[in-house]
């Protein structure tokens, strides 16, 4: 479960150090990064005051924390983070908007991500 974890978190959190400060979430704020290809589908959903839902529905698993840009990383810190999954986790930031889908691989292994607009 905590490579799953993990592979969660760093696809979910995923972002680009070209832009500074919080400007790098912009186009996650009020929207939902769904990331699939795992063991399960994840829905993480980020917020303008600095909170975040993690969201794990076929295991009716739901995390909560913050999140801050630290230099060109993203870090969340959880009120009690998953298993296997250091607090705070940080991982390199990347822009994106609604409507974007990327892959990304995290311990060999390929995730798809999408930007979806609202809260789904």
């Amino acid at each position: 479960m905590r490579p799953f974890l993990i592979a969660v978190s760093f696809a979910a959190l995923s972002a680009t150090a070209a832009f500074a400060g919080d400007e790098v979430m912009a186009g996650y704020i009020g929207n939902t990064a769904i990331v699939t290809g795992g063991m399960t589908e994840t829905r993480t959903y980020y917020n303008a005051d600095h909170t975040f839902t993690l969201k794990a529905p076929s295991f009716g698993m739901t995390w909560k924390g913050t999140w801050k840009i630290d230099g060109a990383n993203l870090c969340r810190t959880y009120e009690k983070a998953p298993p296997g999954v250091p607090n705070p986790f940080c991982t390199p930031a990347e822009a994106h908007k609604a409507g974007d889908s990327w892959t990304m691989t995290l311990d060999g292994k390929t995730r798809t991500v999408s930007l979806v607009k609202g809260v789904q």
